[in-house]
């Protein structure tokens, strides 16, 4: 009977354990999958940058007589190099590798750590457009991804939330590569030079009554997400 209720509560316990976060390494190496599938000249540029940065180094130091020396200051500058090009390449298969799926846009938003609380598809169409719900201190940001008819959408939820939140600025934007749009790879970028409207206790206000409204719940592209343009701050 005890060991039963040990097992019991052993289960328990793990059941209500937060889930581990994934190590760095696993980070690295999922990142390598996907540069790999969708860019594999990535990795070819960022060896090469490698041993040219490094072989540079060498160079100096014969010429003063010093390449060990020289070497061991190279290696670790040269290994930042092609990490920082490894990065880039990274983020932009991330982005490759979900454009254009449904969800796309909300899976960028919700990669944005700080600051940002993000709703995905709180209006969606039968066409698949959809609109998602952003709270931060430039106030509410609807952003809508899908055909030109989202527009229609976006109207409603401005309306929506004018009707809800009177006098909390609303902001619009189109996720797209056309004019007025802007692209799912600066998304996040636009998102954090929006001008800030609200101070923090109007921005708690704001949220405490959205969490009233709610969302839709919608399949998200799986896979790496970078949160800004330098993986490695993420």
């Amino acid at each position: 009977m005890f060991g039963r209720k040990k097992k019991a509560a052993a289960a328990t316990t793990d059941k209500n354990a937060a889930p581990k976060k994934q190590s760095q390494l696993a980070v690295v190496k999922d990142a390598f999958k996907l540069v790999k599938k969708e860019s594999p000249s990535g990795i070819v540029i960022s060896v090469l940058a490698f041993f040219l940065v490094f072989a540079v180094g060498i160079a100096i130091g014969i010429s003063i007589g010093h390449p060990i020396y020289l070497g061991f200051i190279s290696f670790p500058f040269a290994f930042l190099v092609a990490f920082f090009l490894f990065t880039r390449f990274a983020n932009t298969a991330a982005f490759a590798s979900i454009e254009g799926q449904l969800g796309a846009g909300a899976s960028v938003l919700m990669s944005i750590r700080r600051g940002f609380v993000t709703t995905p598809a709180v209006n969606v169409s039968r066409n698949q457009d959809m609109v998602h719900r952003v709270s931060a201190k430039a106030g509410i940001i609807l952003v809508g991804e899908g055909s030109p008819s989202v527009r229609t959408l976006l109207q409603e939820e401005r309306k929506k939330m004018e009707r809800f939140l009177s006098g909390v600025p609303v902001t619009e934007v189109i996720v797209g590569n056309n004019k007025d749009q802007v692209s799912l790879k600066k998304l996040q970028r636009h998102m954090k030079k929006l001008p800030k409207k609200l101070n923090t206790a109007q921005l708690r206000e704001v949220r405490a009554r959205l969490k009233s409204v709610g969302g839709l719940n919608i399949p998200m592209p799986k896979g790496p997400m970078p949160t800004n343009i330098k993986m490695p701050r993420r």
